[in-house]
């Protein structure tokens, strides 16, 4: 059985905030809260009409209004036109305004109740499909960087590979040649010697 829906108001940086939503604890979700904004005292059930009226035609939508500003509540609002002057502290600062239930406010009746209790989780549906899709990409794009750091990493250590044995074959050489030419110097040591000797004799 679908939840009857109901409105509610909160002010988060520089706009108020209100939603259709069926509970408190998914309200806070939509409006993306990290902490309990209704146990704060910062966020309320409104029951005004216009504001009731406007989120139950966009349930589950956050529909936003200046901060402090009475203007109606919509889907893409400006930021206050005030910000530019005072920066915007004072509005911001504000808490949700205190919100009155209105004895006068417009019943919706059953079945526009499940009308808008649909719509909700259809937008409720519709946000995670985006979540559900971004968090697919984040995955394709992590997995793709792995195996690009992978192929990366496997030609660097193949790359090390052969410059290690370039570099054992040339040590080896060079070793050799070492040796060549620590044998050549000793022969050609008792070689002179023997030409030094025999040149030494023949000057008498």
């Amino acid at each position: 059985m679908t939840k009857k829906l109901k409105t509610y108001e909160t002010s988060l940086g520089f706009f108020d905030l209100a939603i259709a939503a069926p509970s408190m604890k998914a309200a806070l979700e939509a409006w993306g809260a990290d902490s309990n904004l209704f146990h704060q005292g910062a966020a309320k059930q409104s029951e005004d009409p216009d504001v009731v009226a406007a989120t139950t035609a966009k349930p589950g939508v956050v529909l936003k209004r200046p901060v402090g500003s009475n203007g109606p509540f919509k889907e893409h609002a400006e930021l206050p036109r005030d910000l530019a002057v005072d920066g915007g502290a004072k509005k911001a600062g504000r808490k949700a305004p205190s919100l009155k239930p209105q004895k006068n406010a417009k019943k919706i009746d059953e079945v526009e109740d499940r009308k808008a209790a649909l719509a909700f989780e259809r937008e409720q549906a519709r946000r995670e499909r985006e979540r559900a899709k971004e968090e697919a990409a984040q995955r394709k794009q992590r997995e793709r960087r792995r195996k690009d750091v992978n192929k990366a990493q496997s030609a660097l250590d193949a790359a090390r590979r052969s410059h290690d044995r370039d570099a054992a074959g040339i040590q080896a050489k060079i070793e050799d040649l070492e040796e060549q030419s620590r044998t050549e110097e000793a022969r050609w040591g008792k070689e002179r010697s023997k030409l030094e000797a025999a040149l030494r004799r023949t000057r008498g």
